[in-house]
């Protein structure tokens, strides 16, 4: 999408890397029968030149056939032009005239439930959105509902009607990914002036952990784990599918490096992660995670001077979570946990920042009971706490 979600990391799209020789070509390659092959003076008379007409298939083409019809172009709607009286300046026209286009992203459609069929796509590439419209490769465009969609894992569910869509992507398996097998990306680079664009490349790496910036608060919140591309990275491919040679989504494409000295260093989110955070937004909306209900700041962004006269931390203690703030119906504030707490274990594990122990408290579950070590007015100590479900920004 050619919005920009991540600060560190351009959440744009993949697209893919050409690499020459990845695949071997089975020939269909007529060279000299009269079928394929005309010969024609030019004007002169004196020179004979052969229009060869080639019917080339490989690998990457019949890979690209399975699940090409399915890919989508995902159009952002946004209303513009709207003053603080909720009024539009300049214009008497209806909520739908009033819609523009501001971005847009790929997808494809992954299942067909009766009158219903279902896209996959990137949570940045509809962020912000006040309509969605699906452009489909013939050219037809539908409007589409957000099933649901999550901020961690960048990943949004779409709703159409199923009428006249028989074509749907078929997931495959992450896990057996092998580095320097084919990868093929099918997305809109640029947007939908190149939608169905196909470009290949390998895959570079396997379970890469990215650092992400969400809020753009120029602060790394969460770490994503990726599969690693040699992929043309271009606005517009976000959401995606990265495919294997069996025409097999692997990977949903989601971000890359943001430098103008690095190419091809995209990611895509594995399909065996993306597929159980799909199947919950399609059931629930969105993705119930455990929380503590706490907000927080890393110990690191906290200078020495207030560690010493707030927190009154030992010098041994360098890293930790400070509590900002404890919401009052939340597990934290239900086992005594107070402002300028300081977190340094979670269920027996070390946290030294707000990433670490985000990734702590998703691995549990709702219900579990926990240990947390903190720190207060320089002392030690321990409280025992049940996760639970609870909405909010915090944790």
């Amino acid at each position: 999408m050619k919005k920009n979600v991540y600060k560190i990391l351009l959440a744009l799209s993949l697209s893919g890397a050409v690499l020459a020789g990845c695949d071997t070509i089975d020939s269909n390659i007529g060279t000299n029968n009269e079928e394929n092959v005309e010969e024609k003076a030019n004007e002169e008379g004196d020179v004979q030149i052969s229009e060869i007409r080639v019917d080339v298939t490989s690998d990457i083409t019949d890979a690209v056939k399975e699940v090409d019809e399915s890919v989508v172009s995902i159009i952002n709607m946004q209303k513009v032009g709207q003053n603080p009286y909720g009024w539009y300046e300049g214009s008497q026209q209806s909520d739908e005239e009033q819609l523009q286009q501001v971005g847009t992203g790929s997808g494809a459609v992954y299942k067909i439930d009766g009158d219903t069929a279902y896209i996959f796509t990137n949570n940045h590439v509809v962020d912000g959105s006040d309509a969605i419209e699906v452009l489909f490769k013939d050219g037809s465009r539908v409007e589409a509902s957000i099933v649901g969609a999550d901020l961690w894992t960048d990943l949004a569910v779409l709703s159409i009607d199923s009428k006249d869509i028989s074509a749907t992507a078929e997931f495959g398996d992450s896990e057996n990914l092998t580095v320097g097998e084919p990868a093929i990306a099918i997305g809109s680079p640029l947007g939908t002036n190149f939608a169905s664009s196909v470009t290949s490349g390998i895959i570079s790496a396997t379970g890469r952990t990215v650092p992400v910036d969400t809020n753009m608060d120029d602060e790394n919140d969460w770490e994503m784990t990726a599969i690693q591309t040699d992929a043309a990275i271009n606005p517009g491919n976000s959401g995606g599918p990265l495919i294997n040679i069996a025409g097999q989504v692997v990977g949903i494409n989601s971000m890359k490096i943001s430098s103008s000295s690095i190419e091809g260093m995209g990611f895509a989110i594995p399909s065996n992660d993306a597929v159980d955070i799909i199947s919950q937004l399609e059931k629930n909306g969105e993705v119930i995670r455990p929380v503590i209900g706490v907000s927080m700041v890393d110990l690191s962004l906290v200078s020495p001077q207030q560690q010493e006269a707030i927190l009154n931390l030992p010098e041994d203690v360098k890293g930790g979570i400070v509590i900002a703030e404890v919401q009052s119906d939340g597990s934290a504030a239900e086992a005594g946990l107070e402002t300028n707490d300081v977190i340094v274990s979670f269920d027996g594990e070390e946290v030294a920042n707000g990433i670490e122990l985000r990734k702590e408290i998703y691995d549990t579950e709702i219900g579990n009971e926990v240990e947390i070590e903190f720190y207060r007015d320089g002392e030690l100590q321990k409280a025992r706490l049940t996760m639970r479900s609870t909405a909010g920004e915090t944790i």
